[in-house]
């Protein structure tokens, strides 16, 4: 960062400086909340490995009373979930007009944006068009959308090694526990017993570069989606005492009023499991 300092000041152009500098500054910005966010988690850490104040302020090289005032100073160790910048958050478009988007997957992309905003993140919805391409390999996404909407998604979740999500003979999407064979369809889908309830995948994918990851929610039905965006809101920082950024994965189940397409209820089918072997974020 020093020299990217030294660099903009080398500028005499005043134009080309001023929008260097409004760039720079926002990466200056970032990089502090990120850094005040691996404080408060480190101080956090170290305090419930038994730790004192007095050991931290020591290791800090500052007295007691400033760690009690920085512990709780910076983004709640959680954020690093959903990114450290600006993150994007993608939703499928639906046959019948630009843009046009499910209803509940504008819900469940709004919902996640919240939550980043929340966080002291900022964010942005787009598009995934009809023919289901998106540029996997950037950091800070969020893909909401079911295999069939995004053959490029669709094949980076087949390597998933936990959980698989396909369709079966009878024509009913279920997302598969590997190791076990056991399938989960949607209780919506019951040819004896439909209920409001779906299902959803959640997890973390490797980014076909093999130079990150992205958080992909997948619902059988877009209602499951909404369920799944749902738990995070609720349940991030248990999500990330269990996974952290490592790549992982999960189903999510959830009620909902099949009218108003309100989300009752959300709660996990299957628990996060990691991706053993296979990194992180």
């Amino acid at each position: 960062m020093i020299e990217e300092v030294r660099r903009l000041a080398q500028i005499e152009d005043h134009k080309l400086r001023l929008r260097e500098a409004a760039r720079l500054m926002a990466e200056l910005q970032d990089a502090v909340k990120e850094t005040s966010r691996m404080r408060r988690e480190s101080i956090q850490a170290l305090r419930e490995r038994g730790l004192s104040m007095a050991d931290v302020a020591r290791l800090m090289g500052i007295s007691r009373a400033r760690v009690a005032q920085l512990k709780d100073v910076g983004p709640p160790p959680e954020r690093a979930f959903l990114g450290t910048g600006k993150i994007s958050v993608a939703v499928p478009e639906r046959p019948g007009g630009r843009r046009l988007v499910a209803r509940a997957d504008a819900a469940a992309g709004q919902t996640v944006l919240g939550l980043a905003n929340a966080l002291g993140l900022s964010g942005d919805l787009e598009y995934i068009p009809l023919t289901g391409e998106i540029d996997l390999n950037r950091d800070g996404l969020v893909v909401i959308c079911g295999p069939k909407s995004s053959p490029v998604t669709a094949e980076t979740l087949r390597g998933d090694p936990v959980l698989n999500f396909s369709e079966l003979t009878d024509g009913r999407w279920a997302i598969t526990e590997r190791a076990t064979s056991t399938a989960h369809t949607s209780p919506s889908d019951d040819p004896n017993d439909p209920r409001e309830t779906d299902i959803a995948y959640l997890g973390r994918l490797p980014r076909p570069d093999g130079q990150g990851s992205f958080l992909y929610i997948a619902g059988v039905h877009a209602i499951g989606s909404l369920g799944a965006a749902h738990y995070l809101n609720g349940h991030l920082a248990e999500l990330y005492d269990q996974v952290g950024t490592d790549l992982f994965s999960m189903v999510i189940t959830s009620d909902h009023d099949q009218a108003t397409e309100e989300i009752h209820s959300s709660h996990v089918l299957t628990s996060p499991q990691r991706h053993e072997g296979e990194g992180k974020r």
